[in-house]
């Protein structure tokens, strides 16, 4: 019974203490950390190639709205990813800083380091065949010289006799 009147006057007391002391909303600016997470996964349209976090307002008029609109959408409640699909809505995947990890974005990014690779092993199995073959050519070449040599010495060797019973 008393931890019940001990729970209610737990409640009244969060309560009133809302309505007396009213918590407000933390203020975003230009400085804050969330803003930079905003900030950096935007590309600056200017042609600057910054983020929209580094590009400087003060030679940037883009910049600076940007900036502004994107303070004042924090201000009101808006998350991370929905500033973040609001602007890939109106500009496409292009003032992103980073690809879209999924779709054509993600084979768009990941293909060519996939082509070059599969390029570069079948080049190493390539030249790993060249050279085998050279290997196997210098044996062989080896070998009929060496038949070559054995057959003008016993060649050599058959006319040598045939001289010494005619001389």
């Amino acid at each position: 019974m008393k931890s019940k009147f001990y729970f209610g006057l737990l409640i009244i007391t969060f309560i009133f203490q809302a309505s007396f002391f009213p918590v407000e909303a933390k203020q975003i600016d230009y400085k804050s950390v969330e803003f930079k997470a905003v900030a950096t996964q935007f590309n600056c349209t200017c042609g600057c190639g910054q983020d929209h976090y580094e590009c400087d307002p003060n030679t940037c008029s883009l910049t600076k709205t940007f900036k502004q609109d994107l303070v004042s959408m924090m201000n009101k409640g808006w998350d991370k990813d929905k500033i973040r699909d609001y602007y890939v809505n109106i500009y496409g995947e292009e003032i992103l800083t980073a690809p879209e990890k999924s779709g054509f974005s993600l084979t768009a990014w990941i293909l060519p380091f996939v082509v070059l690779g599969l390029a570069a092993a079948s080049l190493f199995f390539v030249i790993r065949k060249w050279v085998k073959k050279k290997e196997l050519d210098e044996t062989s070449m080896d070998n009929e010289i060496s038949k070559d040599a054995v057959e003008s010495e016993i060649l050599s060797s058959m006319i040598d006799e045939e001289r010494k019973k005619y001389l």
